[in-house]
């Protein structure tokens, strides 16, 4: 558990279109969490998404210049904090970090160009060679048929040996 630190670390899961990024990130979510972890997920995207919905009360408030604005209900907490796109590469992970730091562990879908810990998704249907084959900054390849890269191939289909290499990888004890 995430008592004595206050970000917790982060894994990256990426790939090519449709190679499995999400379905992973679920079942990973779903393992870690059955062994008693708490995990938080953040979505990369290079797109730009309004988040907040234009017209509402809190959009109201960004637009008339708060810095940020939250939204408390009874089962959800949002923040919507507006920042510059340099701002948002340099230092959004560790904002976020911070509001998710009661969570065990980060598992971010997404974002090729960070330097945290990077497993990248591959099957051959994808019909283009892994993004590991030229970048040197993934760490492992996740793939149930061989594949030419000189990282690491960790089988696919084995959830629970993911999740265990990735604990090791990022030093989670469980007792």
């Amino acid at each position: 558990m995430n008592d004595s630190q206050e970000i917790p670390p982060r894994v990256h899961i990426v790939g090519r279109r449709n190679a499995g990024k999400t379905t992973l990130v679920c079942e990973l979510v779903e393992e870690l969490s059955r062994r008693g972890l708490r995990i938080a997920t953040i979505k990369h995207t290079h797109h730009h998404h309004e988040l907040d919905t234009p017209g509402k009360d809190s959009w109201k408030h960004r637009d008339a210049g708060a810095a940020a604005v939250g939204i408390l209900s009874p089962h959800m907490i949002a923040a919507f904090v507006p920042c510059e796109r340099s701002e948002a590469d340099s230092n959004g992970y560790k904002r976020l970090s911070r509001l998710l730091s009661d969570c065990d562990l980060l598992l971010v879908e997404g974002d090729l160009s960070a330097t945290a810990f990077k497993l990248e998704v591959w099957r051959p249907e994808i019909a283009e060679p892994p993004y590991a084959q030229s970048n040197a900054r993934i760490h492992v390849v996740i793939s149930d048929v061989p594949v030419d890269v000189r990282q690491p191939i960790w089988p696919r289909s084995d959830v629970p040996e993911i999740t265990d290499r990735i604990l090791e990888r990022i030093g989670i004890q469980f007792s």
